[in-house]
This record gives structure tokens, C-alpha cells and sequence, in this order.
């Protein structure tokens, strides 16, 4: 089976890389792509990297011309906008993996607080799944539309949630402390991620404000039955790619007196089968992923606080890597096909 893909929304970082990475696929091709100001132009005028290894033409979106051609198609469309033409895909019969947040959360309320606009589409918020084949593999393979996670909540539900099901950590005493590459950021000129404005500088940025929060509070929430509390704050350091997040958290009541080796164990028997999430015993960075759908997590020790660390590529297990993995998952090939 080879399975014909379309990428809504070509022209940003996400979706370059999901063009490279199913160049390399030996079960998926891409079939058309879309974009709606460089529509007629080569893919390869908006992504030169690509030459020599996707030939297509951009096109303007036609759902109806997807649902002929493709299998599944990849949603790389901001929020608000990816929900309207998620629906129109979906009413076309054709399966969606959505890289936005539009389906992400659990509720309407807290989606339209969070990201100040009206949703497009209110039934299927809190009726979609979760694009996490770690903990929602057996949803993921009947869905519709799986809601492909954000790259900082992939970075602190890995780590955070299997803690709190087994009860380990305290959920209501948890900072994250994620620093992530530019390229998160996005492709469109801002003057903050300016080449002057980031180089030789780290900064924080929206800070109690970031829209990413309720997620990870809402997912970790979701998979362990626990309401949990957060503070998160994000942080744009000078690179391309990647995300480091540093975790405390204050250990639980009960458990045994190493606490470091405990939450340890408790990852190495939750990812026991899952292929690309490894908890290590070195301290993860995020050159040791680079390119890569894999996550790298350790745990230490410092005083009445444990640090958890979770290093990933903001870009593949934080977004396209995902949306591969997902894709897999949905039409029952190896979840490690095209991502090794």
C-alpha cells in the first residue's frame, strides 16, 4: 500500500518538513500541495531544499480534488482558519492529521478564551483525538481527524504525565521551563525573531500568557484523570531547531527513598513499546535529537525538588515527525516507518 498525501499549507517550516520527510517514506508520497499566494509557483521556489526530491507544483486548495486523490491529508494552517477547511476536508471524506490547536483542548470555552476567536467548528472540540500515539495509539487508528500536538506540550506531557498517573509527583507544584529554536516561531518575517534580535540573545516571552499552557494542563489532565497545575514559560534561544524543557516538580508523599531511579523506572515501563521516546541516563540536549521524531528524557535530584528534562525537535516529534508518526499509526504501517 502506498498512500497518497496532500499538505495543506506548504510554504511554512512544518510543512517543508513534512515534504522532506516523505520524500524518504516508502509507504506515502506526496500528491498535492497547496498554498494560496504561491500557488502555480514549483515547490521547490518556496523550499529550494527540496530540489531533486519533490516535484510538485502549488496549488490552491480544492477539497473536493484532495478527496479523489489522497488518502489523508496534513493541515499546516493557522488556528481559526486550519478548523474551517479541517470541516470541509472531513465532509469531503477525506482523513485530516490538523497541525493547529483548533482541536486540541477539551473545550470551547477555554480555546476561545486562550486564543480570542470565535471557533469554526464547536462540535468536534473535546471530540477529537489527540495526535499522541504514546497514550491515544488505539484512538488514533480509527480517527477522522487526529489533532497533531504542540511541540512545547509534547515536551512536558511525555515526561509529566505518566508521573502523576502513578502518582509520584505533586500536580499542583509544576514549573516548566522550555527554551525553544526560532524556527518554532514560524516562517513569516517578525521583527523579534529578526537575525539581529535573536543572535547572541535569549529571551523570555509570553510569560503566564502563552497559549500552550491550558494544553499541557488539559492533556496531562485527560490521560491521568488528575486536574494538575502549571506555570510555563517559553523561552527563544538562538537556534534553528529544538526544544529543552526543564521540569520541577515536587516528589509525592509515598515512594521510595531514590526518587530519581523510581521516576526512571515508571518512563522505562510506560515507553517500554514506544520505539522513540527514551529515558537516558545523561543529560538530554537538543543536538542529541536534531532532525529526529525522537525524545530524550532524564530525571535529578535537587534538594526537596526533582528536575525533569525532556529534549525534542520542535519541528519533527514537535510537529511534522508527529504528523508522520500519526499517519502511520491511522493506516496500520509500523509507527517507525520513514522516521528512523
Amino acid at each position: 500500500m502506498t498512500l497518497s498525501v496532500a499538505l495543506v499549507g506548504s510554504t511554512g517550516y512544518t510543512g517543508l518538513e513534512v515534504a522532506r520527510l516523505l520524500s524518504n517514506h516508502p509507504s506515502a508520497r506526496l500528491q498535492i500541495a497547496t498554498a494560496r499566494s504561491d500557488a502555480g509557483k514549483h515547490i521547490t521556489e518556496v523550499h529550494p531544499s527540496l530540489t531533486g526530491r519533490v516535484d510538485l507544483t502549488l496549488k490552491e486548495f480544492d477539497a473536493n480534488e484532495i478527496a479523489q486523490s489522497c488518502d489523508v491529508a496534513m493541515c499546516c494552517l493557522p488556528h481559526g482558519a486550519s478548523a474551517e477547511t479541517v470541516k470541509e476536508l472531513i465532509e469531503a471524506g477525506v482523513r485530516v492529521i490538523d497541525f493547529s490547536a483548533d482541536f486540541r483542548l477539551s473545550s470551547v470555552e477555554v480555546y476561545e478564551s486562550w486564543y480570542k476567536v470565535k471557533h469554526p467548528w464547536p462540535q468536534r472540540v473535546g471530540d477529537t483525538v489527540y495526535g499522541m500515539p504514546e497514550f491515544f495509539a488505539d484512538a488514533i487508528s480509527g480517527a477522522d481527524v487526529v489533532a497533531n500536538p504542540g511541540c512545547y506540550p509534547t515536551s512536558a506531557i511525555m515526561p509529566l504525565a505518566p508521573l502523576i498517573r502513578e502518582r509520584l509527583i505533586d500536580p499542583h507544584d509544576i514549573i516548566v521551563d522550555s527554551k525553544s529554536g526560532v524556527s518554532g516561531a514560524g516562517r513569516s518575517a517578525k521583527v523579534a525573531t529578526l537575525y539581529c534580535e535573536t543572535n547572541e540573545s535569549i529571551a523570555a516571552y509570553a510569560v503566564g500568557s502563552h497559549r500552550h499552557q491550558p494544553e499541557i494542563e488539559d492533556l496531562v489532565g485527560r490521560i491521568t484523570s488528575q486536574p494538575i497545575q502549571v506555570v510555563f514559560t517559553p523561552h527563544l534561544t538562538p537556534m534553528s531547531r529544538g526544544i529543552l524543557s526543564t521540569i520541577y516538580a515536587r516528589p509525592a508523599e509515598h515512594g521510595s527513598t531514590d526518587r530519581v531511579e523510581q521516576i526512571m523506572q515508571c518512563w522505562r515501563d510506560t515507553f517500554a513499546d514506544s520505539h522513540f521516546v527514551n529515558p537516558v541516563e545523561h543529560l538530554p540536549a537538543t543536538g542529541h535529537v536534531a532532525g529526529t521524531n525522537y525524545v530524550q528524557m532524564a530525571a535529578r535530584g535537587s534538594g526537596d525538588r526533582l528536575v525533569l528534562l525532556c529534549a525534542i525537535d520542535n519541528l519533527a516529534k514537535g510537529a511534522s515527525g508527529a504528523a508522520i508518526q500519526n499517519m502511520n499509526v491511522m493506516f496500520g504501517i509500523d509507527p517507525t516507518t520513514g522516521l528512523r
